[in-house]
């Protein structure tokens, strides 16, 4: 007698390796996966009303101070001073204040808020790996932090219309507003999987966004004191003149003592700070001239002065006496570091997100809700 059922048809065994059993560590990543991720996030706050009345306030406030910055330059600005540096620089220093302000709110609840609301959990049972879910969200909050500086890119370019800005400065300037905005993103991401509350995980980037930008500064300049001492200095003067022609003709060690600040021990403090970063990137004057008073190239003069430490005596005696020559201070960039420095701190913020996603978790914190 014959069963009622058909048999189910055999299948081949899936040899060992094959793509559909292979397991996939932690740091697995695929664009498909990545964009997965980031596609949700950003669809949840392209729904949202808020993003756009943001969007709009954003640009109204932006645009008025712009409009105040132009007006307060070109009305008390003299005829000898170019106001298109000034205008690029102010303008330039707001939106990035605007933008570290902005960009934590958009990261810091990606992780602990969608864990609180259940849905993070229904992301890891997927094959998601945490890599994908941490870069797809940091990515999410990246592009919507740029969304703000898009619609500000009208009023950097009208700066820029007003002449003295190279187009050097503008790319250089977007392109380091852009990474700025990045390493904020992943910094409050990782807050985010860090603590369980997305209040607390808000407060942790706001006040690690004011250490970049302030503490970094305080600290420098707290450290002046402690790095200021006496010490003894020989410089060659001049001591014998032609009685003709009134040029030197012999010098003379001389020794001096003065008070030193040693800020070439503690430069690197200002280096890391987002406003050091884009300024000394921003081609222009390397020293910073009162007919331009441009706020980007004061910075980058004062931070290089800083590196440079304290200058040596000057001397009265000629070169051509004395075999010495003077040494030029150096005015290598000083961007470069700040900017490894931030990309360390964004990417061990990833590290530490992707660690806290691993699944399964040996230790959750109390309270915290898993589905």
């Amino acid at each position: 007698m014959s069963h009622p059922y058909p048999a189910a048809p055999a299948t081949k065994p899936t040899p060992v390796g094959h793509p559909a059993q292979r397991p996939r560590g932690d740091w697995s990543l695929s664009w498909h996966g990545v964009r997965t991720v980031a596609r949700l996030e950003l669809t949840q706050r392209l729904r949202s009303t808020r993003w756009k009345v943001a969007l709009g306030v954003w640009f109204l406030v932006v645009g008025a101070i712009c409009l105040l910055i132009s007006t307060t330059v070109t009305t008390n600005s003299t005829r000898s001073i170019e106001t298109g540096p000034l205008m690029f620089g102010l303008n330039v220093m707001f939106i990035l204040s605007m933008g570290l302000l902005v960009t934590p709110t958009l990261s810091s609840a990606a992780i602990n808020g969608d864990r609180i609301a259940g849905t993070l959990a229904i992301l890891q049972v997927t094959l998601l790996t945490s890599a994908e879910i941490a870069i797809g969200k940091v990515l999410a909050g990246w592009v919507a932090s740029l969304a703000f500086l898009v619609i500000s890119v009208p009023f950097i370019l009208w700066s820029f219309l007003a002449g003295g800005v190279p187009v050097t400065a503008v790319l250089s300037t977007l392109v380091l507003v852009t990474l700025m905005l990045g390493v904020v993103s992943a910094i409050s991401l990782g807050f985010s999987a860090l603590v369980s509350k997305p209040t607390g995980s808000t407060v942790l980037s706001y006040l690690t966004v004011a250490a970049l930008a302030f503490g970094t500064l305080i600290v420098f300049l707290l450290t002046l004191i402690p790095m200021t001492s006496t010490q003894q200095s020989s410089v060659l003067q001049a001591s014998e003149w032609d009685a003709t022609t009134g040029e030197v003709t012999a010098c003379e060690v001389q020794f001096t003592q003065e008070r030193v600040m040693h800020t070439e021990r503690t430069w690197w403090l200002l280096a890391m700070n987002p406003y050091v970063v884009v300024a000394d990137a921003a081609p222009g004057h390397e020293t910073f001239d009162v007919m331009r008073l441009d706020p980007l190239s004061g910075i980058r003069e004062g931070v290089r002065v800083a590196r440079n430490g304290a200058s040596e005596p000057s001397s009265s005696c000629p070169a051509e006496i004395s075999g010495v020559e003077e040494q030029v201070p150096s005015t290598a960039p000083v961007w470069p570091l700040g900017l490894a420095i931030n990309l360390l701190l964004g990417a061990g913020a990833i590290a530490l997100t992707v660690r806290r996603l691993r699944i399964p978790q040996g230790k959750l914190t109390r309270g915290t809700r898993v589905a």
